[in-house]
């Protein structure tokens, strides 16, 4: 009953601020709510699991696919940072996915969870965009989403250095134009990491993260993301899934 009382006064402020503020489902354009109620199930949180080309696990969330991809979209290229809220738990999931798949101890909220001496942390490094994204922004989407999960992150790299933005070239260039645009700031020599994106289309750029901080001495033990393509890459540059896994 509390519950009910509590939903239909939500659902009251939100029909308020509708009409001072219009407002649109992201996901499928229907008036009233950033995600309508049609659209808020495709949003579930359903993790599964892939492999980058060096056999680095990645978890995700969901697949970038549908009303996802349109909430994301609207989420990072058109500034709704309202809709935050609606895509963290996804990222949270898929960071307890990883967690409980790379960890023997998890001693409490990740990423606080610990090898099995107990000795090394296993620390959330978010992939960073250009200062260039940034300022175009107005925000950091990956820094929101880690935040609104509720998680933590390591600053140890330095905003990635200008280059062409991926979608724009073919899969074979993709790798080719981030070799060499992260750069390490923070020393990392025997920590660990999990990385965390937004979206995971091709895997190049998680390629070149983890590379970068290999190169540095840290363990990069695998990746979290909201959302990945549900394609299926080659073998050249990809994503390869694996299975579907459930956690509660």
């Amino acid at each position: 009953m509390i519950l009910l009382r509590r939903d239909a006064l939500r659902d009251a402020v939100l029909d308020g601020i509708a009409l001072l503020l219009p407002v649109e489902c992201a996901g499928c354009g229907a008036p009233d709510r950033p995600v309508c109620a049609a659209c808020r199930p495709a949003l579930a949180p359903d993790p599964s699991s892939r492999r980058l080309d060096d056999g680095t696990p990645v978890f995700s969330g969901l697949d970038y696919d549908g009303v996802a991809r349109e909430v994301l979209l609207a989420y990072k290229e058109q500034g709704r940072t309202e809709l935050v809220r609606f895509l963290a738990p996804a990222l949270a999931a898929a960071v307890s996915a990883a967690v409980t798949a790379v960890s023997e101890v998890v001693p409490g909220p990740v990423p606080l969870a610990v090898d099995a001496s107990g000795s090394r942390p296993l620390e959330l490094v978010s992939v960073p965009g250009t200062r260039r994204a940034r300022r175009r922004r107005g925000f950091d989407p990956v820094a929101g989403l880690v935040s609104r999960a509720g998680l933590d992150r390591a600053r140890v790299l330095a905003p990635a250095r200008p280059h062409p933005a991926q979608k724009t070239l073919s899969l074979e260039k993709r790798a080719a134009n981030l070799s060499g645009i992260f750069t390490v700031r923070a020393p990392v020599a025997g920590r660990r990491f999990l990385l965390v994106d937004d979206v995971v289309t091709t895997g190049a750029t998680l390629l070149a993260v983890a590379e970068a901080l290999r190169a540095s001495g840290a363990e990069v033990v695998g990746a979290a993301a909201v959302a990945s393509t549900p394609r299926l890459y080659g073998s050249s540059i990809g994503l390869h899934r694996e299975r579907s896994v459930t956690y509660p």
